[in-house]
């Protein structure tokens, strides 16, 4: 299929997609020269659609593959009467195959290779082709400085398959990495490219597949699937007329320790805004009647101690514990009271941070750090935890059992080796902001209220809250509330069915 911003739900480790291309080439018999050129036009194509005024092309390459589609771009564009500025990264002498090839025809062409010192004066656009998928070690030398250069570079940036210097697997910057203004990822998305420092440094992504056939994909499992909230519009189904508040189960929210009130009020409200049937919250004996004044339709129930949960526990359907929870006596007695029950959990905030003091493996439950709190519960630093998110969150769930969410730029969810992670793709930096967590909570509780398995209620409300998030951001990302995305839940859950 030709380039396309519709996405594929498929994200592919860089090995994973050089075994696409090793079957597509060995076993279905496309030249390795011809998806080469292939993603070279495809790219190109890119550049007249996303710059058509663009006149003076600045091509930098290196030596292997990544540098071979450049070639193929500079190439095109010198043939369409472009100025074309190829500056050659690493010793020419190097280049083979393909790549060498394209590396060839360009300058048969009247093309000119000039090895990098600096960036030309003037750029319509940058085009990156320095590094691909491979890369492992951090950058440096004069490949850190071309990096540099295209960075504080007032121009433009396209970068071909990945930003040069963003790890392909993890999302990390080594050291450097080129902050793009797109870039065309070819045959397979590379889950990197999804979250932690990918998003910031791809900027929209864009795919084509370079004709490779349907059955190379067959015979690859990808390591994790893209998700977003089109893909589950309808998924609760339409009311039946004669339903009523019991058919869509009661959430428990448990929380609010003192000065934080707040926290349980907005995770409640979140989960009847979700669509929950009732919803109670379970707070200090001093919050419970000021919540019922503010949101009457939640039921609050002071709870001196956990005496208190006992007949809440026997009508709730799902229990959310840990908004505003806090880390005193009362919170781990509260917490240690629901651990009881066997109903599932939905735990968060200050309930992870007591689960980290105190470690146990659970099946029903449904865990959502944020890298400092994943930090805690895998004893290990939030640096360490952002390094390769995938492996953190893979090990919270072998650690926790259930299903986990990790929470940030790219939220991903694992449940273990019967599901395939996922990678939520949507959100913005608005949602940096206290209370976006309690509200995640509520939704995700209120999904698994009606019926949703835990795998399907983690990965929806993830995709939900992210979608409220980036439509109530239209009036701008900074002095976004988490209570602004309350309404947007209620729309989106009813796009299908706005006649009900």
């Amino acid at each position: 299929m030709p380039f396309t911003d519709i996405l594929p739900r498929n994200l592919y480790r860089a090995a994973q997609v050089r075994e696409l291309d090793r079957m597509a080439i060995e076993e279905f018999s496309i030249p390795g020269l011809t998806l080469m050129e292939r993603a070279g036009m495809a790219a190109y194509n890119l550049l007249c659609k996303g710059w058509p005024e663009a006149q003076i092309i600045t091509v930098i390459c290196g030596v292997g593959n990544n540098g071979g589609d450049g070639y193929v771009l500079a190439a095109l564009a010198l043939q369409a009467g472009k100025t074309v500025h190829l500056l050659q990264l690493g010793d020419a002498s190097k280049i083979k195959g393909d790549a060498l090839t394209h590396y060839e025809r360009f300058i048969e062409m009247g093309g000119k290779v000039a090895p990098f010192k600096r960036l030309p004066k003037e750029s319509d656009l940058i085009v990156d082709g320095i590094f691909g998928t491979g890369l492992e070690r951090e950058v440096a030398g004069v490949w850190c400085q071309a990096i540099e250069a295209i960075n504080a570079s007032a121009s433009p940036v396209l970068a071909l398959d990945i930003p040069s210097g963003l790890h392909s697997d993890s999302g990390q910057i080594l050291g450097i990495a080129v902050k793009a203004d797109a870039t065309i990822s070819f045959i397979g998305l590379k889950r990197g490219q999804f979250t932690a420092a990918g998003p910031e440094q791809c900027g929209q992504v864009l795919f084509d597949d370079l004709e490779v056939p349907e059955a190379v994909y067959a015979a690859e499992q990808p390591a994790t699937q893209r998700a977003e909230w089109s893909m589950f519009t309808g998924l609760l189904g339409r009311r039946a007329r004669d339903a009523h508040k019991g058919n869509f189960g009661h959430v428990l929210v448990i929380g609010g320790d003192h000065g934080f009130s707040g926290a349980v009020r907005m995770a409640g409200e979140a989960a009847l805004r979700t669509g929950a049937g009732l919803v109670t919250v379970a707070t200090r004996p001093e919050h419970a009647a000021l919540l019922n004044t503010v949101r009457p339709e939640l039921m609050c129930h002071g709870a001196a101690d956990a005496k208190a949960l006992a007949p809440l526990l026997q009508r709730a359907t799902v229990v959310a514990i840990g908004p505003g929870l806090g880390q005193t006596s009362w919170g781990q007695s509260l917490f240690n009271a629901v651990l009881e029950t066997k109903l599932p959990l939905i735990v968060d905030a200050d309930a992870l941070n007591q689960l980290a003091s105190d470690p146990i493996q659970r099946d029903n439950w449904i865990l959502t750090p944020h890298p400092g709190e994943a930090a805690r519960l895998l004893g290990i630093s939030s640096t360490d935890v952002q390094s390769d998110r995938f492996q953190s969150v893979q090990a919270l769930q072998q650690q926790y059992g259930g299903v986990v969410v990790l929470k940030g730029a790219g939220t991903l969810i694992a449940a273990g080796a019967e599901e395939p992670m996922a990678a939520c793709t949507a959100g913005n930096p608005g949602m940096a902001t206290g209370g976006m967590g309690d509200l995640l909570t509520g939704i995700i509780a209120a999904m698994v209220a009606q019926g949703l398995s835990l795998n399907d209620a983690a990965v929806a409300g993830v995709c939900l809250h992210a979608a409220a998030a980036d439509r109530a951001a239209q009036a701008g990302e900074r002095g976004l509330l988490a209570n602004d995305l309350q309404i947007e839940l209620r729309l989106l859950l009813n796009t299908d069915w706005h006649q009900c």
